[in-house]
């Protein structure tokens, strides 16, 4: 195996220590996947440098200059605190001719648009709930058309669950007011609104540019969620370690699928990655309601590679261990083939 000089872009404030020694599991949580890649990539022995990166694009190409990476491994979620922004960055880096790992540009700025990828998977057939979107400054006149309550209110545009609370499901159109309202004013988006689809809670991962490997299909538990709570991915589901523990929140393989069902899920998975041009690695959200019906909530590019979380686990379920799975990322982004490479 070569060795590569890595260039890894993580945010600012998300710059691990170089010990955990001391550290409580809520503040190592915070930095928790910058601090496995890096170890990971040392253990592989690459040579390796983190870099922290605010709100300049300066530092990157310094860095490229006097480090002269061979790639760039990408932990970036959003850049001037904007989700929508992550794609500019990695067209930064296409400028630059500078390799990375992940997701190209267009498949970030595809699935990052809610409305816009939903459109697309409508064209292609896939089913996904019905929606309504809200521009900021706008305000809900009235119900929208087609539409039936209750909804699921969320960003437009951000990542990780942002502004998801119990209260983003919606059963009238004063609250609908009130969240879309909301999310405006606390996440400084546009919002969307979907059917929300009861059911189970599913995510399965894709990997690869061309040549896809689609990962086992995971699953969301809730064993102690307090009487009226929805079973969904809010953002203290997601973050917050004793919420976790106290609403018995576990992922695991999913299991007692109707027959077929897997399979089934699987080419959608395929069709989705491919649909929305994604390249690296993602993760794509779905529900199974009460007919057994698949209804796609979202495609993730980029998602969160903790060593403990699903994408890592699923690859782990078919023999690909932590180190394999970073060393197959760097592989990839290697591989991919953008404008500059033709």
């Amino acid at each position: 195996m070569r060795r590569l000089r890595v260039l890894v872009l993580m945010h600012q404030e998300l710059v691990p220590p170089d010990s955990l020694e001391g550290l409580s599991a809520k503040q190592i949580n915070e930095w928790r996947m910058e601090w496995d890649v890096l170890r990971a990539l040392e253990r592989l022995g690459h040579e390796v440098l983190p870099l922290g990166v605010g709100d300049e694009l300066a530092p990157i190409r310094e860095a490229k200059d006097e480090f002269q990476p061979h790639l760039a491994f990408n932990l970036l979620m959003h850049f001037h605190d904007a989700g929508v922004y992550d794609s500019a960055v990695v067209s930064y880096l296409e400028l630059l001719k500078l390799p990375y790992t992940g997701c190209n540009p267009r498949g970030l700025f595809l699935a990052g648009d809610k409305a816009l990828s939903k459109k697309i998977l409508a064209y292609h057939r896939v089913r996904a709930p019905r929606f309504a979107s809200f521009p900021e400054g706008r305000k809900v006149r009235s119900a929208p058309a087609r539409l039936q309550f209750p909804l699921f209110v969320k960003s437009m545009s951000e990542h990780a669950s942002t502004g998801i609370s119990q209260a983003s499901i919606v059963r009238d159109l004063d609250a609908l007011r009130e969240r879309v309202a909301f999310v405006h004013r606390n996440v400084g988006t546009a919002a969307i609104a979907e059917e929300y689809i009861e059911g189970r809670e599913l995510t399965i991962g894709v990997l690869g540019n061309q040549r896809l490997t689609v990962l086992p299909l995971w699953e969301w538990f809730f064993e102690s969620l307090p009487q009226g709570a929805e079973p969904i991915a809010t953002s203290r589901a997601k973050w917050d370690l004793a919420y976790q523990k106290r609403i018995g929140l576990r992922t695991d393989l999913a299991a007692d699928l109707p027959e077929g069902k897997e399979r089934e899920i699987v080419r959608l998975a395929r069709r989705i990655y491919r649909s929305l041009e994604l390249s690296g690695f993602a993760r794509i959200d779905m529900r199974l309601d009460g007919q057994d019906r698949v209804w796609v909530l979202e495609a993730n590019p980029n998602p969160d590679l903790c060593a403990a979380e699903d994408f890592a686990r699923g690859a782990q379920a078919v023999g690909m261990e932590y180190d394999q799975l970073v060393q197959k990322l760097l592989s990839l982004g290697l591989a991919y083939r953008p404008a500059w490479k033709g």
